[in-house]
């Protein structure tokens, strides 16, 4: 699937993209957390949301 700036819902909130600034700044603020966090991160459990909050958890 690719990233689509016209469908920001459902499927496309299931990954995080660090490519994409709008993606970036939306995922820090959900998240509390900082760029290099998320960065840090989405680098060593990949894209998936589900995992990226699993792993800020622990």
């Amino acid at each position: 699937m690719s990233d689509s700036k016209s469908h920001r819902g459902g499927a496309d909130r299931e990954r995080i993209n660090v490519n994409e600034d709008y993606e970036v700044r939306y995922w820090t603020q959900q998240l509390g957390i900082s760029e290099s966090r998320l960065r840090e991160v989405v680098g060593r459990v990949g894209p998936m949301t589900k995992d990226v909050r699993a792993a800020l958890k622990s």
